[in-house]
């Protein structure tokens, strides 16, 4: 008699192999969606740092508040003196300034003694403009060993509410003495340590050591004379930093020689800061047209070269070619080639520096009118600068731009896609368990058929032999 064979097979192995056959085109389909979904998600936020970055770019440029993108410049016949600044505001002209004297942080020292006994008084440091730090001693011995040191007092006096970092105290130990340093933290005689008195103490020996003051540095205001040394104007003030040329900031260094010359300070444009400015904005702009290409490259599978994520997207195109109608925009005439800033073949832009110099020093301010302005808060936007910022705004708002719109749009289809992830699981486990069920009961049938068959031939075969 024949025997009945059957297949071999584990039943789970087989539901879930099936199972995933019937899912497998739908979960295709979705892995598909959630990929195209994560890559433009990835595309939008590099989109939108390349814009942010390039609107930061034209408002450090010429941001509305009296910035422009032509720079002026301040500059001292003796650098080594003086040195200085001038904003878009400074008019055009010649100075004389002499150098007396520069402004210095105070410093003095107070030999104070080892081994005090702790004290219930309060030092009184006199400043230069007639106020008064007060230090209660009374907490200064912090470890309680029933000794006041140097150290502590120093402590204190740096921790003083009154002081409010008006004074720097440390200590310094020469030859087995140790001194009290006190060192103002700002410049000019006000600032500088007068005098230190103790009252209600117990102790004479602080109140002797404090009597005793070396000065180390003293405590100068800045003195400069508007013109030659004693027939010029006097200005005196406790910051090396001077501001009585309408923006225009001027910084000393060292003070002259008591029979030198006036310096002479020369404020005007400041032709390659100019240049630097008009490069900022060519450099940026060809960044932000790099990345923007990036991501919309057409693929071409001959040379290898992939399609970018937002290839297709017609609205970054639109934003690529509108850039490129706010760069040749024309104010009053002008235009960028006016100033020697021309197209490449590949989109970017070049700058002939040359040109650029000839151009500005023909026509003295057609450079900031042609440029304008721009703000983060898109008030005052002007010339190309503030079509380009208006433009960015579009996208880059957080509330209302076209990137913050494409990533909650993004969000939502996340979540919906995940929606479906969960559900198509559910077809998984359904579809496994019917699988499952269908070939755990095949499984039980082939067995017990070949029980049977066997059962039969063993009973058969010994049939034969009787």
């Amino acid at each position: 008699m024949a025997v009945i064979t059957s297949p071999t097979y584990d039943p789970q192995t087989t539901a879930t192999n099936l199972a995933n056959a019937y899912i497998k085109a739908p979960q295709a389909v979705l892995d598909a969606q959630v990929a195209r979904n994560k890559s433009d998600t990835a595309a939008m936020a590099t989109l939108g740092s390349a814009l942010s970055t390039f609107q930061s770019a034209i408002n450090a440029l010429a941001s509305g508040s009296g910035k422009t993108i032509s720079a002026r410049g301040a500059t001292f016949s003796d650098t080594s003196i003086a040195t200085g600044s001038a904003g878009a505001l400074a008019a055009a002209g010649s100075y004389s300034f002499y150098v007396e004297q520069v402004a210095t942080a105070g410093q003095v020292s107070y030999g104070i003694s080892d081994g005090l006994a702790p004290n219930n008084g309060k030092l009184n440091i006199k400043l230069g403009d007639n106020s008064v730090i007060e230090i209660d001693l009374a907490t200064a011995n912090t470890d309680n060993n029933g000794e006041l040191t140097p150290k502590e007092i120093a402590a204190a006096i740096n921790a003083a509410a009154d002081n409010d970092g008006k004074l720097t105290a440390s200590t310094i130990t020469i030859n087995g003495d140790t001194r009290l340093v006190l060192t103002s933290t700002k410049t000019g005689k006000d600032a500088g340590v007068e005098e230190i008195t103790l009252t209600g103490a117990s102790d004479q020996t602080l109140a002797d050591d404090l009597a005793d003051k070396t000065t180390l540095t003293a405590a100068n205001n800045a003195i400069v004379w508007s013109g030659p040394k004693t027939t010029g104007t006097k200005i005196e003030q406790a910051s090396n930093t001077f501001t009585v040329i309408d923006d225009v900031s001027f910084t000393i260094a060292k003070a002259q020689g008591a029979s030198d010359a006036p310096l002479t300070l020369k404020v005007g444009a400041d032709t390659a800061a100019t240049t630097a400015n008009v490069q900022s904005f060519v450099t940026a702009y060809n960044n932000l047209y790099t990345a923007i290409g990036a991501l919309t490259q057409a693929g071409n599978a001959a040379n290898g070269v992939s399609a970018g994520v937002l290839s297709a997207d017609s609205g970054v195109k639109a934003l690529r070619d509108q850039l490129g109608t706010a760069l040749r925009a024309a104010t009053g005439g002008l235009s960028l080639v006016s100033f020697g800033i021309t197209g490449n073949r590949d989109g970017t832009l070049s700058l002939d520096t040359a040109r650029l110099t000839k151009a500005v020093a023909a026509n003295p301010g057609a450079l900031d009118t042609m440029f304008g302005s721009s703000s983060s808060l898109g008030l005052n936007d002007s010339g190309v600068l503030g079509k380009m910022n208006k433009l960015i705004s579009t996208w880059t708002d957080a509330s209302r731009g076209t990137i913050s719109v494409r990533k909650q749009a993004s969000a939502k289809l996340q979540s919906q896609l995940a929606d479906r992830q969960t559900a198509l699981e559910v077809q998984f486990n359904n579809a496994y368990r019917r699988y499952l069920t269908q070939f755990t009961t095949l499984q039980q049938l082939q067995s017990s058929m070949t029980n049977t068959s066997n059962l039969f031939t063993e009973l058969f075969s010994s049939s034969s032999k009787t």
